[in-house]
Parts: C-alpha cells; sequence; structure tokens
C-alpha cells in the first residue's frame, strides 16, 4: 500500500506541475529579423552602386544590422516617399562615406529584399537610372526622398518603381508611420 501512496503523490505532483505550467504567462514576443518591419540595408560585399540594379537581391549578402529601421522614422509619405527621420538616423546618415559614384542599398521588409537602390550625394556629377537617397538632406537634418533616378527625373529611370510594394506600405502603416 505504501508503494501505491508514493505514485499518488507523485501522479498529483504531475497533475499539478501541468496546470501550473498551462497558467504560466506567455513570455513577450521579441521583436527579431523576422519582424522587422522596413528597413534599408548595406550590402555586406563590395558592390557598385549600378550593380545593385543587376544583382539578384535573395543572393546578395546584407549587412547584420540596417543603416535604417522603422524606429528610426519618424513618418512616411506614401506620396512622395519623402522620410522624416529621428536625429540619430540623420547623424548616422550624414556620417555615411557616399562615393560621387554612389553606394548600394536594399530595401526589406522582415530582411527580405524588395528592390535596390543607392545612396548619392547632391554634388555628383554622375547620373544613375535606378532609385536613389541623396544623403545631402541628410546632413542638413532635412527629410530624405526615395527618389527614381539621378538627377531625379522620370525619364532618365529605368526598372519597375517599387518604392509603393504593398509589403512596405503595410509594414509602415502597422508601425504607425504611414501618411
Amino acid at each position: 500500500m505504501r508503494g501505491l501512496s508514493k505514485w499518488i503523490v507523485l501522479l498529483i505532483d504531475a497533475v499539478i506541475l501541468s496546470l501550473a505550467a498551462c497558467t504560466a504567462p506567455t513570455p513577450a514576443p521579441t521583436r527579431g529579423p523576422a519582424s522587422e518591419g522596413f528597413a534599408i540595408y548595406l550590402p555586406a560585399q563590395k558592390i557598385a552602386a549600378n550593380e545593385i540594379l543587376d544583382v539578384n537581391l535573395s543572393d546578395l549578402e546584407l549587412e547584420d544590422k540596417p543603416i535604417l529601421s522603422v524606429d528610426d522614422i519618424i513618418t512616411y509619405s506614401k506620396n512622395t516617399h519623402e522620410i522624416e527621420l529621428t536625429s540619430a538616423a540623420y547623424e548616422r546618415l550624414s556620417q555615411l562615406s557616399v562615393p560621387t559614384t554612389g553606394m548600394p542599398f536594399v530595401v526589406c521588409v522582415d530582411r527580405a529584399p524588395v528592390y535596390g537602390g543607392a545612396f548619392w550625394v547632391g554634388y555628383s556629377s554622375m547620373a544613375f537610372n535606378g532609385i536613389v537617397v541623396d544623403t545631402l538632406f541628410a546632413t542638413q537634418n532635412r527629410p530624405i526622398r526615395i527618389q527614381l533616378g539621378y538627377p531625379e527625373s522620370p525619364e532618365l529611370f529605368v526598372g519597375e518603381d517599387r518604392r509603393s510594394d504593398p509589403r512596405i506600405l503595410q509594414s509602415l502603416e502597422q508601425a504607425g508611420k504611414l501618411k
């Protein structure tokens, strides 16, 4: 009988532990790479700005951390693609050493590439027929704009305009940044 009592006590303990585990609070979800939303990354390997237009973005290795994340954005205008940034983000962009031939970037949603483009400087005499962010505005703490070509010209731009990709707009809307 003593052995049976021991098993009953063990069984009751197991039931109590199981019930306690079921009522334990669920940990808050962490914001990992799979849920980071809109972000702009630099390629991990060195490539020229004009190569970003021809490379398979899914095959491109990206830096571990984005140069701009949704947390850096105060507002994003879906009509003009103008982005108001935090002061830390303006500082980070103004510290980039962008050559007059541009610096490639990749716009991602949850680390999945959507389109490639290049950071450019407003004093460059070089033309670029892809998507561009002129970093000169960041040095003046003025909103940056994701534009078509440099100098900005729909006639100069070649390719598909993916700035309004539904994944991007949905991510920015969910983060409360879209206007």
